[in-house]
């Protein structure tokens, strides 16, 4: 209650008793408009409208007035009601599809900083791996009236027809529309080479001597990154002249769940397929495949060498640290906000960005 009252305070010291005025939320926390402002000050709603929007005309003691009882009372604006009549806003909607993504984390945490320094603000959408991020984004364009989108995370194989519903410039961040018929002019994508990446990944377990290299990955002909990573293995193999097995291949089903790929590793050791080295398709499948490696006796990197995909803070802490082809997040989210700012502002087009990725070395690897 101490909110409550400390805020009624100020407007009864600046008027003498306006509480009754001052909008309420279910809460009981006091909620201060213009008009309570314009009260308060001894002023008109205008008055304080132009104050609040910095225009002229305006004393400067009038202005002083209004504005330190702003700061005093907490003042927000109410951005919502004023998107409402306007014909446009200034937000730029940021769909993620897939909320157990821990790679994700990074990269939003750079698109906000970055659409916080222009002059556009963010609005933040979550679906499911499973639910389909244009329709969502087309109704989130909607309802907000967005000048643009960003697409963090989405399926790889759209058409034309099915974009055909958004009707503000998109960037889609962490893939691209490899498995589509999209025209590339008609949209913009930042990405790394997810068949490379992984190619370079496991040619770093061939040169380290190993033969029998097995594969954790969601699945292997899915139209999106996994059988990208999936195709850059079986590459990898075939241009060092080693015959691909698929006893050696492990599908969790389609998602990159800790749990599918704990029990995918433990099905793969139970099919006493020799192995010694595990390419995983991320850092967070590789995490639960270690574990479950540990669980079976398998030491890594002593019985078994595990390389990944991701660079995930959280793959510095496992024992041993996780070897990993990093993708550059940071650099992916500033790309994506500015190549969509250009579009906005008018200073550039649609583009794709291709990202290189790292390899970080770490202890779950070892030469044979």
């Amino acid at each position: 209650m101490t909110l409550k009252f400390g805020l009624a305070n100020i407007l009864n010291e600046n008027t003498g008793n306006v509480s009754g005025n001052v909008s309420t939320t279910m809460f009981g926390v006091y909620i201060v408009t213009i008009k309570d402002i314009a009260k308060a000050c001894g002023v008109g709603v205008s008055t304080v409208s132009r104050v609040l929007n910095n225009k002229p005309d305006v004393s400067e003691a009038v202005r002083e007035k209004v504005l330190e009882f702003v700061e005093k009372s907490g003042y927000i604006p109410n951005n919502s009601a004023r998107d409402l009549v306007k014909s446009s806003s200034d937000a730029i909607g940021v769909i993620v599809r897939g909320m157990g993504n821990l790679f994700f984390s990074s990269i939003l945490k750079t698109v906000s900083t970055e659409i916080d320094k222009s002059d556009y603000t963010m609005v933040l959408h979550f679906i499911d791996s499973g639910e389909d991020e244009v329709k969502a984004g087309a109704v989130l364009e909607r309802e907000k009236k967005l000048r643009g989108l960003i697409f963090l995370g989405g399926r790889y194989d759209y058409s034309p027809e099915e974009l055909s519903i958004i009707g503000v410039p998109y960037v889609c961040c962490s893939y691209s529309n490899s498995f589509g018929t999209l025209d590339e002019k008609s949209y913009s994508s930042v990405t790394i080479d997810d068949y490379l990446t992984a190619y370079n990944a496991v040619k770093h377990l061939i040169n380290l001597g190993h033969r029998r290299i097995a594969a954790l990955v969601p699945a292997c002909c899915d139209r999106s990154v996994s059988q990208l990573r999936f195709n850059g293995y079986k590459a990898a193999l075939k241009d060092s002249g080693i015959e691909f097995d698929e006893s050696l291949v492990m599908e969790t089903g389609g998602i990159y769940g800790l749990n599918e790929a704990y029990e995918g590793t433990k099905a793969l050791i139970e099919r006493d397929a020799a192995f010694t080295a595990l390419f995983t398709a991320s850092d967070s499948t590789a995490i639960a495949a270690m574990k479950a490696l540990e669980e079976k006796g398998r030491r890594v990197p002593d019985d078994c060498s595990v390389i990944a995909i991701d660079g995930l803070n959280i793959s510095h802490y496992v024992s041993p640290t996780l070897t990993t082809m990093v993708q550059p997040a940071d650099e992916m989210g500033r790309e994506c906000v500015k190549i969509l700012l250009d579009i906005l502002e008018g200073w550039g087009e649609n583009r794709h960005v291709r990202l290189e990725t790292a390899l970080r070395e770490g202890g779950s690897v070892k030469s044979i």
